[in-house]
């Protein structure tokens, strides 16, 4: 059978569609006439051209296939047009989940996030039951994520679209081409070009398990439900000491207040519009970092046999590859 994959061009797309051919699957993947292709080198994958905005391309690419990974999305955390992310991780799925079912596709993986749940302010893990509403998003893409899977499930109890959701974690490893958000903060402690940091905390997870977390999640995921796939929480602070470590840095000791760093990432906007280049920092991740974004991946352990590797060494392998492929001298 043929499976689809979309951001397959992309970190945790690409590491899917790997993984699905790796378990001798034939994977069509969906991407961009210009895009970065660089992940798909060497991977024996049916190529099918379109974008998300395009639905023509979408029942095209979804035409023979009886599963769908649904990876892509737009994942930065500025862009100087929200209305365009908006028209991607929003229409653009439910666009690709129409044309997917209306073709026949018998099952649906469709990568959210754990951007779009609820965080405890005392720092303990957040589940997929941990409440939140659109008015808890901070920034376009948190924005649009947490409407994209309130379009899904909904699309799911009204219609039955055959449609398991995962939430991803902060997935870092081999195959960052872009890079992400992540992983240029990865490459900017590596570089030691992070002296200081804010006092905050995310659940780190090799983007490996993450794949591995999705074709459980086809296989042994229940209809209409949403699994975390996470792995360790670890403040800030700690894991800038582990790149630290990886590259035999000193580690970065000086912990900024959010208020010093408000205005620093609002004067980087203000020039990022005037540069049309992305800036080193944001508003909106300053907000975000105001909380420490901690998970728990049991309910996946539990109901999908999922697993994780420890955080440190995701990190190692992250930096090894940015080193291996010339992002670090």
């Amino acid at each position: 059978m043929t499976i689809l994959v979309t951001g397959a061009t992309g970190f945790v797309g690409a590491a899917v569609a790997r993984l699905l051919l790796a378990e001798g699957e034939a994977v069509r993947v969906l991407a961009r006439a210009n895009s970065d292709r660089r992940n798909l080198q060497g991977l024996a994958v049916e190529i099918a051209e379109g974008s998300l905005t395009d639905r023509a391309s979408l029942a095209r690419a979804v035409r023979g296939c009886t599963g769908l990974y649904h990876v892509a999305a737009d994942y930065r955390l500025w862009v100087p047009d929200p209305e365009a992310m908006r028209r991607v991780n929003v229409e653009g799925t439910d666009a690709l989940l129409a044309a997917a079912v209306e073709a026949g596709v018998s099952r649906i993986v469709y990568t959210s996030s754990v951007a779009v749940l609820g965080l405890h302010a005392d720092g303990r893990p957040a589940d997929e039951t941990t409440p939140s509403t659109e008015a808890d998003m901070i920034g376009p893409y948190k924005r649009t994520k947490f409407q994209a899977e309130a379009l899904v499930r909904r699309r799911i109890a009204e219609a039955g679209w055959p449609v398991v959701i995962v939430n991803p974690s902060t997935p870092i490893g081999p195959g960052d081409v872009k890079p992400t958000p992540t992983g240029r903060m990865i490459l900017e402690a590596a570089a030691g070009k992070m002296p200081a940091f804010v006092d905050t905390g995310l659940n780190v997870v090799h983007v490996e398990d993450v794949a591995r977390g999705h074709l459980l999640a086809f296989a042994k995921g229940r209809i209409g439900e949403r699994y975390i796939l996470g792995g360790d929480d670890l403040a800030l602070r700690d894991i800038l000491g582990l790149v630290a470590g990886t590259v035999g840095r000193k580690a970065p000791t000086i912990c900024l207040p959010h208020g010093l760093v408000l205005p620093i990432a609002a004067l980087a906007e203000m020039w990022a519009r005037l540069s049309g280049r992305e800036p080193f920092a944001t508003v909106d991740g300053v907000k975000m970092a105001m909380k420490r974004m901690y998970f728990t991946s049991a309910k996946a352990e539990r109901e999908l046999d999922y697993r994780h590797r420890p955080a440190a060494q995701a990190i190692a392998d992250a930096v090894a590859w940015f080193k291996a492929n010339g992002y670090l001298a």
